[in-house]
């Protein structure tokens, strides 16, 4: 991977995981740095799922793909947060 394509990697990580960060209702405990990661496991995740349900490639923008992406994210943020608020609390 190119040092290109890992800043690409991490700005669509973060654009996925803040729009799954806005999904998910109250308030989330977790640092940015956490929302970032859970964004691009989620990106990678969704662009694999995608292939496999066979819409990985359409005409014009993937929307079918960026909505598994953020639908992932938003089920990543709800239960990183909640394990993560859940380990302040101990």
């Amino acid at each position: 991977m190119t040092a290109t394509g890992i800043i690409t990697a991490i700005i669509v990580g973060a654009i996925i995981g803040a729009l799954g960060r806005l999904v998910v209702p109250g308030r989330q405990a977790m640092p940015i740095w956490l929302t970032i990661v859970v964004g691009i496991a989620a990106a990678l995740l969704g662009t694999v799922l995608a292939g496999a349900l066979g819409v990985k490639e359409t005409n014009g923008f993937d929307w079918i793909e960026f909505f598994i992406q953020v639908a992932l994210a938003a089920i990543g943020v709800f239960l990183v947060a909640g394990a993560y608020g859940r380990r302040g609390s101990v």
